[in-house]
């Protein structure tokens, strides 16, 4: 069964250390972080979210956030966005063994014990909310698609789509938070039938429609996941024969993100194949 797939948040640099986070004053720094993020500057994205840390010691999301560029970095460093999302594999699924890094693994998980930390504190936060769906998902992501413990990711991908399930119950306008709902249902609707039955016998939610919806709302009114959600959009329509939607959707994340490229490199093969 597999999962690696969740919110993650992205598709996916040296200044000195005091440069990175006043590069646009105006832009506040997890925004800020989130968009080095996508744009390939992990090292940048890094500085961002350690000031954001010293700033806001209280928040979650600082050394959640962080967690995320170093997951996105090995991303990036192993190939796995375009091995898992933009393979020609119809459900998502390679075995191939990987060889992660054993100092960004401790990183990840060292952001993500001191994530969990801070949330405990502020049960009733949604930001602390929102920072245990990520810490959820960010793990999940890297048993499935790292480790390849598909058993175990499912079980976390489950437990970050309840939590955001209650997270929106209370605060439906907290759209980041759909695209744990979506992600679960797009990415086992698209499994063979009798996996399906199975995993919803186990509490799995496997509605196509739901989960392209719910990535449409993050995708337009997310704030920090918004360009993951088109990402993941562009992955289905290209999945679906759509090439049309795929194509606007990766033109808008190339020219938005032009250091990153994943996207023109998709771009690319699109237009290759629909010659």
């Amino acid at each position: 069964m597999t999962i690696r797939q969740i919110i993650f948040v992205a598709a996916l640099g040296a200044a000195p250390v005091a440069a990175a986070p006043s590069a646009n004053p105006a832009v506040p720094l997890l925004d800020q972080g989130y968009r080095q993020m996508y744009n390939r500057q992990f090292a940048e994205a890094h500085r961002t979210f350690e000031e954001y840390q010293r700033l806001h010691p209280d928040d979650a999301l600082g050394p959640v956030s962080d967690a995320a560029a170093y997951l996105f970095s090995e991303f990036d460093r192993l190939h796995i966005l375009q091995s898992e999302f933009f393979t020609h594999d119809q459900h998502f699924m390679t075995d191939h063994k990987l060889q992660p890094d054993p100092e960004v693994r401790r990183k990840f998980e060292a952001a993500l014990d001191a994530g969990r930390a801070i949330a405990r504190r502020t049960p009733g936060d949604d930001n602390a909310a929102f920072a245990s769906i990520l810490i959820s998902g960010l793990h999940s992501d890297y048993l499935a698609l790292i480790d390849k413990r598909y058993g175990a990711s499912l079980q976390e991908m489950k437990a970050g789509r309840q939590m955001a399930e209650r997270l929106l119950a209370r605060n439906p306008n907290y759209c980041d938070a759909w695209i744990a709902v979506g992600v679960e249902n797009y990415m086992l609707s698209i499994k063979p039938a009798p996996v399906r039955f199975l995993l919803r016998l186990g509490g799995g939610k496997t509605d196509r429609a739901v989960g392209l919806e719910k990535l449409r709302v993050t995708a337009a009114k997310g704030r920090y996941l918004a360009p993951f959600a088109r990402l993941l959009l562009a992955v289905a329509a290209i999945r679906e024969n759509d090439r049309t939607t795929a194509h606007s959707l990766l033109s808008a994340l190339a020219a938005e993100f032009p250091q990153n490229p994943l996207y023109t490199q998709e771009l690319t093969r699109l237009d290759n194949v629909t010659r």
